[in-house]
């Protein structure tokens, strides 16, 4: 069991009041907070190790190159990978997904290939892949969704034949699906598919293998795993990245340039141009080495508590309708509250002090398949409370309770 209040103290950010109420902070699934130990990481390397990597000879050079590598490795180690060379630090999940679509996609599809997904993508995991479409002349099809959200694997088979990628999430940013990746990597694999997933909403919370569940390429963020913002990593499989060209080209990532032809670095170098966030990948690997410290398990389970016991204090609202399975799910839950607009929630909320989202949340065609134009979503993480569970309840009935009031 998790000591939250000794984590919480690690902190900083949650030791204040918002509109005069000790801050709820119920948005991790948007952005995390940071713990001391990373904004001490990131200070410590800017003033002692600053300087650009794999250039200069000179000590500080050195420092920052170390440091930088080996947060690639720690990195690396934390999402079971045990080749360092197959991960490549990004801004996120969204330019990491965009190198995939356009440095595999773009060169390897063809007319009458196929793209296989769902329609519970994220738009980073959808709009990329519809403009390689237009591009190559491949097509899309979609994985349907049962009525509780969950995947409909039962027409799979059909869906693979002529597949070359299959990409989608791990856990769904609106519904809280977790969807079952190592499954479906093993079918879309027997049918000749690269499987790319998109880990934004699964790494931070789930304990995972990517060589045990044999994926080929795994995207996700730092500032939804405790990290600071603009970095995150691709992790693909060496053996594809080998044989990929760079997404992007300049410094660093070149083997020779003369006037009128270039190679190649070796792997990640290739697919790294320019200087890269440095002080991002410290923070990052300072984020893993606290989240390890704590125990993935244990966070697991600490927030499979919080999600069970909103889900049954939140369904006792009249009125308010919940969307996505009940169990398993990832450590969110996305709402409706009568015919109020989302956006007024979340206003009401935040008078009390209660972060939450609200809007599409990047993922239109889901609302669509949902019939409304947007959602409130709390998302939760080790730092969050039971009592915050109730604090929400409680302002979501006087919200209701005003509105109601108003209108009369």
């Amino acid at each position: 069991m998790l000591d939250v209040a000794r984590i919480r103290r690690d902190f900083p950010i949650l030791q204040q009041e918002v509109n005069g109420h000790p801050v709820a902070y119920l948005d991790s699934g948007a952005s995390a907070q940071s713990p001391r130990q990373v904004l001490e990481a990131v200070r410590r390397y800017y003033e002692t190790s600053h300087a650009n990597v794999h250039r200069g000879v000179h000590t500080l050079g050195e420092r920052a190159t170390e440091a930088y590598e080996g947060a690639r490795a720690r990195v690396a180690g934390f999402i079971g990978a045990g080749d360092a060379r197959g991960l490549i630090f990004t801004r996120g999940t969204t330019e990491a997904l965009n190198l995939v679509a356009y440095a595999y996609g773009l060169r390897r599809l063809k007319p009458g290939d196929a793209v296989v997904t769902t329609i519970m993508e994220h738009h980073s995991n959808l709009v990329p892949w519809q403009q390689i479409a237009r591009l190559t002349g491949a097509r899309l099809r979609f994985i349907p969704l049962r009525p509780d959200g969950t995947l409909d694997l039962s027409d799979l088979d059909r869906l693979l034949q002529g597949a070359r990628v299959v990409t989608l999430t791990l856990a769904s940013n609106v519904l809280g699906t977790i969807n079952p990746v190592a499954e479906i990597a093993r079918q879309a694999h027997a049918q000749g598919a690269i499987v790319v997933v998109d880990g934004a909403q699964g790494v931070p919370h789930l304990k995972l293998d990517v060589g045990e569940w044999d994926i080929d390429f795994l995207a996700f963020s730092g500032h939804k795993l405790l990290g600071p913002t603009g970095i995150g990593a691709l992790w693909g499989k060496p053996e594809l990245l080998e044989g990929m060209d760079p997404f992007q080209f300049g410094g660093s990532m070149i083997g020779r340039v003369g006037l009128h032809d270039s190679t190649w670095a070796e792997i990640p170098a290739r697919f790294e141009a320019g200087t890269p966030n440095i002080a991002g990948a410290v923070g990052l690997a300072a984020a893993v080495d606290y989240l390890e410290s704590v125990g993935m398990e244990a966070i697991r389970s600490h927030e499979e508590e919080l999600v069970d016991y909103a889900w049954r204090r939140l369904g006792e609202i009249p009125g308010l309708s919940l969307h996505g399975p009940r169990r398993p799910r990832a450590s969110l839950i996305s709402f409706g509250l009568d015919d109020l607009h989302p956006h007024d929630v979340a206003t009401a909320l935040d008078s009390q002090g209660i972060a939450v989202r609200a809007g599409h949340h990047c993922a239109q065609p889901l609302m669509e398949w949902l019939g409304c134009p947007a959602t409130s979503r709390a998302s939760f993480y080790l730092y969050n409370t039971l009592d915050e569970v109730d604090r929400l309840a409680r302002a979501l009935i006087e919200t209701k309770e005003f509105f109601r009031d108003a209108a009369i």
